[in-house]
């Protein structure tokens, strides 16, 4: 990691977003205080967090695996967690059952978890990560393989926490959710904070340059090298079985960039030019997609 710094205030939603390998797990596991930085601090609520145990009980981290009991139903894991947190008798149950009650999984109470869907086990996830009523939630990609009704809960639950006072860290692999969810956002590359802000602040380091979506048959990868090619592109790499490319004036170069396609021997079957957004910025940025 090279300098990394931000803050996350109460009330707000942080999405730090980045290519694989470019920091963001290292930097999750030193917030959570599971690793200590080699330099700098890292304070949670005016405390620090490296040797300081406590700290650890300000935050709630909700990882990308689903860290829950099968066999137990939804309200023996959260009182099992709950007991791991000191909390006993009433204030347990009642934590439990608010818990439950924030991601609408309060009739589900008696059911096991092996049970349950992948949405609803992520659900289920992120209540076992607000019974202590952090004051930092991490959520660590908590949308990853659930359907989209799932996801469109768990986001809607999320803007709810921030709205509710709690800082929430958040890192997602769906530009969507971002754009959605986060009220300033953070892109990191080879362990270094490259660019944050809000994203009307960040869309318009882009100033002129537009963002081409080119759905094509063949070679994506050598559809992306040759684009390259073509004087005005920035940057063109493959993601979800397209070439997502930043240009500055992408309407009057699109002519350039199918020439440059049908040159390398790859069919274009759809060409999308769309306004500059987080996806065209975090590509203008790290020279990647954000699902790589």
């Amino acid at each position: 990691m090279d300098a990394v710094s931000f803050t996350i205030a109460p009330g707000e939603v942080y999405g730090l977003l980045g290519p694989n390998g470019a920091g963001k797990t290292t930097t999750i596991k030193m917030v959570c205080g599971l690793l200590e930085p080699d330099e700098g601090t890292i304070e949670v609520d005016g405390r620090r967090a490296a040797g300081d145990l406590s700290v650890r009980s300000l935050v709630g981290y909700v990882p990308q695996e689903v860290a829950l009991y099968p066999d137990l139903t939804a309200g023996e894991n959260l009182a099992f967690l709950g007991r791991l947190y000191k909390l006993r008798g009433a204030l347990l149950a009642e934590r439990v059952a608010e818990a439950l009650e924030l991601t609408d999984l309060a009739d589900r109470a008696g059911d096991r978890v092996d049970s349950f869907s992948g949405g609803m086990k992520r659900r289920l996830n992120i209540a076992a990560g607000l019974l202590h009523r952090p004051v930092l939630l991490v959520l660590d990609e908590p949308t990853v393989g659930v359907d989209p009704q799932s996801r469109h809960a768990i986001l809607e639950r999320v803007q709810g926490f921030g709205r509710q006072g709690m800082a929430v860290l958040y890192t997602t692999h769906y530009m969507e959710e971002a754009e959605r969810v986060c009220d300033r956002v953070g892109i990191i590359d080879h362990g270094r904070l490259v660019a944050e802000g809000t994203r009307r602040e960040l869309v318009a380091r882009l100033q002129e340059r537009d963002r081409i979506e080119l759905g094509a048959t063949g070679d994506l990868e050598r559809l992306a090298d040759a684009v390259r090619t073509v004087a005005g592109v920035e940057n063109a790499a493959t993601a979800d079985h397209a070439v997502h490319v930043v240009a500055k004036d992408g309407r009057r170069i699109l002519p350039a960039v199918l020439e440059a396609a049908e040159s390398a021997g790859v069919a274009v079957n759809s060409v999308d030019v769309v306004e500059p957004d987080l996806e065209a910025v975090f590509l203008h940025l790290t020279g990647t997609a954000l699902r790589d």
